[in-house]
């Protein structure tokens, strides 16, 4: 059994949802909105918040720097409110300079960018979470190869940091498949109940290798089916590779139905 290391910043992978939806009141968001809305309220307070986004890749691992990120509205076709929104969160340049020589420690590439904004895998959950925006924020890039042992090393580099009140958040989906989203086919609840159930076997039962499984995830049942692309899956790679040293095992804290598929979140504690 894993106890709870109070020393330690938990590591938490959460789901943003569908675009600016679950800040627009959706009906179909209710359930992540609430979960969204209250995860913060169980952990401690962070002095700064580094987020691993599904929503940006680069050739090598980038991080923001600039002090005051702005918006980057990355969707089309909403409402008009949902180009109004706002999360004035300051960055961290200082964390930012840290993160990369942790990187570079590891042997893994990286570059800052001085002009990237808070995109929706960003600005969405955390508004939610943190909705006075008083924590600093640095946002950080998936490597675009999508190789799952990359980014499993890419938060092994990030691990010490939740020994400084800093906490890692992975922004995805545990699914993430666009025409399943809006199919009438009854089969897909089912299906992506199928790929639930061993993501949350793997990341939380005590007798399987966790590590190999999400190296070899796609051999797990309905993989491609649920993830035609992985982009949205591997900020929780980011996620166990900066907890499992520590933490090894997973607590799923968030399972809901989101669009006729079943999704989950997870924390490391």
């Amino acid at each position: 059994m894993t106890h709870a290391d109070l020393s330690l910043m938990p590591v938490l992978f959460v789901p943003h949802g569908g675009g600016p939806l679950p800040l627009l009141n959706d009906a179909n968001h209710q359930e992540l909105r609430a979960f969204l809305s209250s995860v913060a309220l169980k952990i401690p307070t962070p002095k700064a918040i580094v987020l691993i986004t599904a929503h940006w890749e680069e050739a090598q691992v980038t991080l923001s720097s600039h002090s005051h990120p702005g918006m980057l509205f990355d969707y089309y076709g909403f409402p008009p409110e949902a180009y109004k929104l706002s999360y004035p969160a300051p960055g961290e340049p200082q964390l930012t300079e840290e993160i990369a020589r942790l990187l570079k420690a590891s042997g893994i590439a990286v570059k800052l960018d001085n002009q990237r904004a808070f995109d929706h895998g960003t600005f969405v959950p955390l508004k939610l979470m943190y909705p006075e925006a008083n924590i600093p924020v640095v946002q950080m890039s998936l490597v675009q190869h999508l190789d799952p042992k990359t980014h499993i090393a890419i938060g092994e580099a990030l691990a010490s940091l939740r020994e400084q009140r800093i906490l890692i958040v992975g922004s995805g989906m545990s699914f993430h498949n666009m025409r399943a989203f809006f199919s009438q086919d009854p089969k897909v609840l089912h299906r992506s109940a199928e790929f639930d159930h061993w993501l949350t076997e793997s990341l939380t039962e005590g007798n399987v290798d966790t590590m190999a499984r999400l190296i070899e995830w796609q051999s797990a049942p309905e993989a491609r089916f649920s993830h035609p692309r992985e982009e949205h899956l591997l900020p929780l790679h980011v996620c166990f590779g900066a907890a499992h040293r520590k933490t090894i095992h997973a607590t799923r804290n968030f399972n809901g139905v989101l669009l006729n598929t079943l999704i989950s979140g997870y924390i490391w504690q």
